[in-house]
Order: C-alpha cells, then structure tokens, then sequence
C-alpha cells in the first residue's frame, strides 16, 4: 500500500503546479484543492490536530501497520519455535536453581496444541509474505494472516492459563518451576494478539476504501522485512549449532547467541570448545553484519521518511498557525513562541510584497525543522528512557531470588543498553533470559532512532561549539581574532534577535528589479552576443526554415519573425545555462537553498513574472475557531486573468502551492520546470506543437536591452 493523503496537500499540490511550463497555466484538479480546503481534511480539533501531527491514521493503517506486522511476525515465529522446543516444566533437587533443574516431560496434549499453534502462525506469516509479493491477492491473505495469528494468539494464551494452574503445575512448588519455553509463549502470544489486531485495522481501512487492497512497499521497507527474517533464522540456527557443540540447553544458546550477537557480552556463557571458540569467528562477523544492515534499513526507513512525514506535518501547522494570525490592522505576524516577524502589506509594490511571503515562509520552514528535530529528539528520548526502566523494572522482578534493587537492574540494564557488558551481574532464572532476548530486540531499533536523532542536534550543537573553540584558539578564521569575534557576536545576535523580533531587509526600490539586471548580464555574454548576431543575420540558412523561425501566429511580419526567433535562441541558452547550473546544486548537503532574487530569476524564465498581481493570489487562511478556510476570491484576490483567459494557477509563497513545501529540494524542483520548457522549446523548433500553443517565450531580448540601456544611462548620470 503507498502513504494515502499524508503528503497532500502539502506535497502533491506543489508538483502539480505546472501543466507544460510557461505556454499554458498552472492546472490542478478542483476536487483535490476542495478536499485541501475541507476542514475535516487537517484535522480542526486538538485531539486530531495531535495525530495529524504525529502521522496520519491512514497512512499508519495502510504503511505503518503491515510493516510492524511484516517485521515482529517473523520474530513471533521464533519465539513460537522456542516455545516448542523445550518442556514448560523442571524439577529442582536440593542444591540446585531453576537454570540447572531437571527437565519434566510435558503431556501430549501442550506438544500438540504448540504444534497447531506454531503451524497456524507460520502459515500466516507467509499468506501475508506473498501477498507483499503479489504473489496472492490481498482479498484472500489477509483472512488467512490475521485468522492464522489469531488462533495462534489463543491458543498460546489458553496454554500459558493452564500451565499455571495447578493442572499443569507440579508440587511442592518450591521444587518446581517453569522454563524457558514458557516465558517464550508469553511473549509470543502477546506479539501475535498485536499484529493480528493491527492487520485488522488495515483490512478495515481497505473495506472502506481509504486506500487500495494491495500492499505497494518501497525497496527499505521490504529490505528491512527480508533482513529482520534472515537475521532470526541466523540467531536460531547459530543457537543450534552452539549447543551441540557446548552442550547447552537449547535455549541458553539462543540467550548467548542473543547478547553475542547485539555484542552485549554478558559473559555467563561462553564457548569452552576449540570448535565452538573457531566457528565463534565466521558467527559473530556475519551476526554483526546483518546487525549492521538491519540498523541502516532501519535509519533509511524510520528516518529518512519519517523526517519528512514528521517535518510536512509540522510544517502545515506552523503554516496554519502564522496565517492565522495575519491581519489587515496587524504589522507583525508570530511565528513560533518567541518570534516575531513584520508584515506590512499596505504601501508595497507586488514584488515587495512577494518578497515579503517569501521570507517568511523561509522563516516557517526553519522553524517546522527545528521543531521537528527537537521533537524527534524528545520522543526518542522518551521512548529509550521506557525502554531501559520498564526492562529494569522487569530484571529485578525476574531476578529477586537474586535480591536485585531496582537500582542494581537499572544499572545491569544501563551496561547491557550500552552494549558494555561488565559481566559481574547475570541473569539465571527462566523468566529473565527470554525478557532480556525481547528486550534487546527492541533495543536495537530505539537506541538507532535515538543515537541518529541526537546527531542531528545535540551532537551538532557540540561540532559546532568545537569548532567554534577551536576558531578561537588554535585555528583562527581568516582575518585573525578579532574576526573570529566580530563573526562571533554577528552568529549570537542572529540567534536571540528572534525573541524580541525579526526584520526583513528592506526590499530594492520599485524601479530596481534584479530580474532583468541578471538577464541584462546574461546578454553580456559572449556565446549570446554571438547567437544573437546570427539569429539577426542569418535569415536564409537552416534555423529560418526550422520551427523556431516560424511566425507565432498570423499577421506578423519579417521583422516580428527575427525578433521572435532572436528571443527563442537568447531563451533556449538561459535554459540551458541554468540547467548546467542547478546540475551542481542537486545533490548538494544541506540541499542548497536559494534567495528570493534567484527564484524571481527562474520563476521569470517559467513565465512567472512576481511583479504581475494576475498571477499571484492571498493564501487561503482558517476561520476562526479551527473553522473552514477562506476561499482564495472572499480574500479579496482569486484566480486572475491573463491575455483574456480565465487562469488557476495563481498562487502564494505562503500557500499550499508553494515551491518551498514541495517534497523535492529546491535543485530538484527548478531542474524539474526548466527542463520541462527546454524539451517544450525543441519541440517548437522541430514542429511538433501546434501553431496556436507556439507563443512566445518569457524573455524578449529587446526588452533586455532596453533595460541594459538604462542601467548603462543611470551609471552615466
């Protein structure tokens, strides 16, 4: 299944922006804008608001779910397998623990419905393996997978009740106890109730037709399945071949396989054999691969796209909250809690004003990603913090006849989190070794999530200030100390400046315009003088009988033609130039971001001019109280009128349509446009449009040079 609505608005209406570039308006389908401007579409109250933030239910059914599912059944299956392959019960003689007890054999009656129970989850396990493969439909897996983890799920229950009941159990109970394979059943009764129940919610969204019956997994997704199935099949296989050669329970080898393979190294159970000592080598290198792999499937995945989903979403609600606040009789807007920034439309030319959204939808994204970093950085903080005193909190009550505190299992589950494993403090009651399997399977993805997240704040704040240091002591800037500290003061007055407010730069005046002093320059160049003097002059050779020397429409003359071809050969080096130009910045990290004058340059060459009103529009703002949003014509300003036409591609810097909410970086999106027009324009040329869409591009080199002649005479003055 792919992600249904998450991105929209905020992604999907940007990349559809633009139909065919500059010949033809900015088309968008009228149910998708009204479903954006539908408030049960982003969630109005705050309760919703919270989960719109966090993910959409939907988009967590359809995704989200199947991949929990897809990820802990394999682990499920495992603990199944544990759970069979050992009795439930053991005898303690005088002198002894429950580790080193005699095993009691277990009736008929628990091997049988463990069998059944085992069969039932594997069968389920695969129904929905194949259907992620398209291999069976989704109408028939997906009974199958959640009847088969069911049943799994009650009989293991049904089994663990009656273990412990006197049915099962044996007297005296001083001198007996349950094993391994117990606590195994618990677990894994509990795993199977809950991805049963989560592939539920996803058939129920099917049903009712949020998204379609079909899984659609990316290629991390499904990596992350296949690798969490290969990395429990190598830890139980490896278990099994250590017994043998040891001579341990079965059991206790998946235990040492577990903390040898997480590189926990606990050290009460070691390989004593020469063959177990040599086959610990290739076993522990190929374990700490796929330990490897399973940590990058899980950052490229939980992280890469979580940070996007988390970060859209933070976005529109900061989006939401500013455009709420924006008022006529209002000169500055807030944009965070401290931050204050100016708004002040009256008395602005167009460009101003646009220059005006412009930077403050920067000032909107920056703040959505830092909100978004700290947050993440909270929540998985949170959620290590759970793991390591519910696991603390679950050692010491495994381990009392040990007579653990609460702070020695704090510090026993520390070490073990850390991968540190002193080895002064073990484990040896049956409950305990299971838990701490479970525990450090969750272990691996948490403390991934959190030691990534801290990369991208604390660990840079800490870069950051060390370099810093190091500026101003061993490796000064260039220019000395005194630079060191004027740029200093410069980067501390930037960062508590917002508390009190935030003033945009003054905007050129209205007869400066950049845009045309960047394509005056452009026709300084060398090649384009030489292009225009052959477009100018060679009026009998190949280019005047190719498409781009044909008249646009009827009614123009000899010398519109040369004009009209002299502006198709000025335009398709523009084109071409910036292309080769933004080629450099695709793949740049940080995605580079480029200034108000540079998009007012490329939105020109698209035929966006930002000092024409028709094609702009006032973002669509939220009544009060969370209530719908105002539509684009009761602001005052809608789809205007461009040549005689109805258009509906205006829009705002703030709006859903801006390009800087698209889910591509800023490279990747004008990339996207102008290569769009360079392949329209050689169609043009080789005659592949019709006459009637052939209009003219948006630079007229007379134009240019018009401008060129004034800059030439203002410096004169």
């Amino acid at each position: 299944m792919n992600d249904p609505h998450l991105d929209e608005p905020v992604s999907n209406a940007v990349d559809d922006i633009e139909g065919n570039v500059y010949e033809k308006p900015w088309k968008k389908d009228e149910k998708e804008e009204q479903a954006y401007f539908d408030p049960s579409s982003i969630c109005c109250f705050s309760f919703r608001r919270l989960l719109f933030l966090c993910c959409s239910r939907w988009w967590f059914a359809s995704t989200a779910c199947p991949l929990i599912a897809g990820t802990f059944g394999p682990m499920a299956n495992a603990f199944s397998i544990c759970a069979l392959v050992q009795n439930w019960r053991v005898h303690i003689p005088p002198g002894r623990d429950e580790h080193n007890g005699i095993n009691v054999k277990d009736p008929s009656w628990v091997i049988a419905i463990n069998a059944v129970q085992l069969v039932c989850s594997l069968v389920a396990n695969i129904a929905l393996l194949l259907n992620m493969a398209r291999r069976v439909s989704f109408a028939v897996a997906q009974p199958i997978t959640v009847i088969g983890w069911y049943i799994s799920a009650i009989l293991l229950i049904a089994l663990v009740s009656v273990a412990s009941t006197p049915i099962f159990r044996l007297d005296p109970r001083s001198e007996h106890a349950l094993t391994q394979a117990y606590y195994y059943g618990i677990i894994a009764a509990g795993l199977y109730f809950i991805i049963a129940s989560l592939m539920m919610v996803t058939i129920v969204g099917a049903m009712r037709g949020h998204y379609q019956k079909g899984f659609r997994l990316t290629n991390a997704q499904r990596t992350l399945m296949l690798q969490t199935i290969s990395f429990m099949a190598y830890l139980l296989l490896g278990a099994l071949v250590f017994s043998v050669v040891e001579g341990w329970q079965y059991l206790d080898a998946v235990y040492w396989a577990d903390f040898t393979l997480l590189t926990v190294g606990i050290g009460d159970f070691a390989p004593m054999t020469h063959t177990g000592r040599s086959l610990l080598f290739p076993y522990a290198i190929g374990g700490i691969v796929m330990v490897g792999l399973v940590i990058g499937s899980i950052r490229s995945l939980i992280l890469e796209r979580g940070k996007f989903k988390m970060e859209a979403r933070m976005t529109e609600q900061t989006r939401e909250a500013v455009l709420a606040n924006i008022n006529a009789n209002r000169q500055k807007i807030r944009v965070g809690l401290f931050r204050r920034l100016e708004y002040e439309r009256n008395g602005l030319t167009e460009r101003q004003k646009r220059e005006q959204e412009f930077k403050v939808m920067r000032v909107i994204l920056a703040e959505a990603s830092s909100r978004r970093r700290w947050t993440a950085l909270a929540m998985s903080t949170m959620a290590a913090f759970a793991l390591w005193f519910l696991g603390a909190l679950v050692f010491m009550y495994s381990e009392h006849r040990q007579g653990w505190s609460y702070f020695v299992a704090l510090y026993y589950a520390y070490v073990s989190l850390l991968t540190i494993g002193y080895g002064e403090l073990t484990l040896i009651s049956n409950a305990g070794k299971p838990a701490f399997v479970f525990w450090t399977m969750l272990a691996v993805p948490t403390l991934t999530i959190l030691i990534s997240n801290m990369g991208d704040t604390v660990v840079k704040a800490f870069s950051d200030f060390t370099i810093w240091l190091g500026s101003l002591t061993l490796l000064p800037e260039e220019g000395g100390f005194r630079a060191t500290l004027a740029h200093t003061a410069v980067r501390v007055g930037r960062s508590f400046s917002p508390f009190l407010r935030t003033q945009h730069d003054k905007s050129p005046p209205a007869d400066d315009d950049p845009t045309m002093d960047r394509l005056a320059a452009a026709l300084d160049d060398e090649e384009l003088r030489f292009a225009s003097f052959t477009a100018n002059n060679d009026k009998g050779g190949a280019s005047s009988s190719s498409g781009a020397a044909r008249p646009n429409s009827g009614g123009r003359g000899e010398g519109d033609d040369d004009e009209l071809r002299q502006d198709r050969r000025f335009y398709h080096y523009l084109l071409a130039r910036e292309i080769r130009k933004l080629l450099t910045d695709k793949d740049a990290s940080p995605p580079k971001e480029y200034s108000y004058d540079d998009w007012a340059f490329y939105l020109r060459l698209l035929g966006q001019d930002e000092n024409d009103p028709r094609y702009h529009r006032e973002p669509a703002v939220r009544g009060p109280r969370g209530g719908p949003r105002a539509r684009p014509h009761e602001l005052g300003k809608g789809d205007g009128e461009v040549d005689g036409r109805r258009t509906r591609w205006s829009w705002s810097w703030l709006g859903h349509r801006s390009p800087l909410m698209s889910r591509k970086s800023e490279a990747e999106w004008l990339l996207d446009r102008l290569s769009a027009a360079l392949e329209h324009e050689l169609k043009v040329d080789r005659g592949q449009v019709p006459p009637e869409r052939r209009e003219r591009p948006p630079v007229c080199v007379n134009e240019v040079r018009r401008r060129k002649a004034g800059m030439v005479m203002k410096k004169e003055r």
